[in-house]
């Protein structure tokens, strides 16, 4: 059958190209999978990449971290992203190996000499994020002085409403990053400002913020940058979560963006992941028993469900009956052990699901394209896979709500 077999441990492995199937019940009738299978949806991806280069006002730069399977790399290039936010000499290597000819830029403040130099001598990569001095002269040792990099100060923002907080790790104060623009100007002929309001922001508004903390930057720096990018924090709907629709987030920063003043020339940038990826692949679990109203399943937090241990996402869900039978239509709250022998292995929220499934039952568990399988590790030895491309629709939120309804 068309299926692939990889591990968390190996999770750049490209997987062959093969004809994608019908459909996620089809597959896991013929395959009958024991380990957790992965669908991937790469014409869902590449409809959503083709929606969101279409419409925010910018440059797009797909984070890599979120998701760096290449047959989802592939349905995003198809989508028209062009630009990848890489992070390590891995990703930089990945994305240069798959689309020479694209834009690769390295994003993450703090990097390795060795890093710095094979991204700049081997791939060509021209542009680096930096969040201090000592990052700026790391930088510009290691690519030799040369003037034609450009350099993004990452600017520090306050703690903020994102699921995912990212204030606390990077980024340099106003008045440092300030200096840094200066410095940097001095240094190379193209710098811009950064900043990430955090992973799973739902209030629009924070773009706005962070933009106007940008400006005061720039008015104190007395610099006007090449590149303004907003970063990501695009947020998807979860079966208890619904954020404003992405026009919002847009017309949030373009207002911002406006409110500054800056040149035309001035470069608009992002760095979406989780809202270009996340409805294109999802993940089919088997039950590996039932005691009352709790149901133990062979993936868990250690694996692809790590977003519903702490963060509480609530994935939407569909059951598929082992033996091909109706299931009930009253679903129970169940909660869910993942596999491994840690008790902390277990998803926060309750999951709506038939009131009769079982032991050897499947549940396709939905929106994993945002960091299911990077985040995988390889604890207790569970660390086995199948990943397969798909033809069917996405398990969206609504699909899934309506399949409870029903």
């Amino acid at each position: 059958m068309n299926c692939a077999y990889r591990t968390a441990i190996a999770p750049l492995r490209d997987l062959p190209r093969s004809r994608p199937l019908p459909s996620v019940a089809e597959t896991v009738y013929a395959e009958r999978p024991s380990v957790p299978l992965f669908c991937l949806r790469p014409a869902a991806i590449t409809s959503a990449a083709e929606r969101f280069v279409a419409r925010f006002p910018g440059r797009v730069l797909y984070a890599v971290k979120c998701n760096p399977e290449p047959a989802l790399l592939r349905a995003l290039w198809l989508g028209g992203v062009r630009d990848f936010d890489a992070a390590s000499a891995a990703e930089v290597e990945l994305i240069g190996q798959s689309f020479p000819s694209a834009g690769i830029h390295f994003m993450h403040p703090v990097k390795a000499r060795p890093a710095i130099r094979e991204a700049f001598v081997r791939h060509g990569v021209m542009d680096f994020a930096v969040d201090s001095a000592d990052e700026m002269d790391k930088v510009l040792e290691e690519v030799g002085g040369d003037q034609g990099i450009g350099l993004l100060v990452r600017l520090a923002l306050p703690k903020g409403g994102a699921v995912w907080d990212l204030s606390g790790k990077f980024g340099a104060a106003p008045g440092e990053a300030a200096s840094l623009l200066r410095r940097a100007r001095s240094a190379v002929r193209r710098v811009g400002l950064a900043f990430h309001v955090g992973s799973q922001c739902l209030d629009p508004a924070a773009f706005e913020r962070a933009l106007a903390l940008a400006g005061r930057v720039v008015a104190e720096a007395g610099v006007t940058p090449d590149i303004l990018d907003v970063g990501g924090g695009f947020p998807v709907a979860y079966d208890n979560v619904r954020p404003p629709e992405p026009e919002t987030f847009f017309a949030a920063v373009a207002r911002g963006v406006e409110r500054l003043a800056l040149p035309s020339t001035t470069e608009l940038w992002c760095e979406p992941g989780r809202a270009l990826v996340a409805a294109g692949q999802s993940v089919v679990l088997r039950v590996l028993a039932r005691r009352d109203k709790a149901l133990y399943v062979n993936d868990g937090i250690y694996g692809s469900l790590s977003d519903a241990g702490p963060p509480g996402f609530r994935f939407p869900t569909r059951p598929i009956a082992a033996d091909g039978r109706i299931l009930s239509a009253r679903p129970l709250p169940f909660t869910i052990f993942g596999p491994t022998c840690d008790s902390a292995d277990r998803l926060k929220e309750p999951f709506l699901l038939p009131a009769d499934i079982r032991e050897g039952d499947w549940i396709e568990v939905g929106q994993i394209g945002a960091y299911g399988t990077a985040l995988r590790t390889a604890f207790n030895g569970m660390d086995e896979a199948m990943l397969i491309e798909v033809r069917d629709d996405p398990l969206s939120v609504s699909a899934a709500s309506a399949d409870r309804a029903a």
